[in-house]
């Protein structure tokens, strides 16, 4: 093989590594460790997708459902980690964690 043609073949093959890292989602973001926030809230609709990471790509752990408790733990884009308080609507356990979308939940706000 000439020079010309392994750097051809080199430098497409590293393109579309580098690619595929992009198409992925970012498992930072979901195990990244986000217990410094601490805020509560409560799901805004029904059968909302609770997710093991902070967008559509990722796998529903299950449905949460309109005043479903929080506790939100940190923010990703418009993703919350988020932990259920207690069961939900949709038969998750207390304490479950996942992400959910910042336009379905309703902060609590102090005071």
């Amino acid at each position: 093989m000439t020079l010309k043609r392994f750097t051809t073949v080199a430098l497409t093959v590293s393109l579309l590594a580098g690619g595929a890292a992009v198409l992925a989602p970012a498992a930072s973001a979901a195990g990244s460790d986000c217990s410094s926030y601490d805020q509560g809230a409560e799901v805004a609709g029904n059968g909302i997708n609770f997710r093991t990471g902070p967008s559509t790509s990722y796998a529903s752990k299950g449905l949460v459902y309109d005043k479903d408790q929080l506790g939100l733990y940190c923010k990703s884009g418009a993703w919350y980690k988020a932990k259920l308080i207690t069961r939900s609507k949709g038969g998750l356990q207390a304490g479950t964690t996942g992400w959910i979308r910042e336009d379905m939940i309703n902060i609590h706000l102090a005071g």
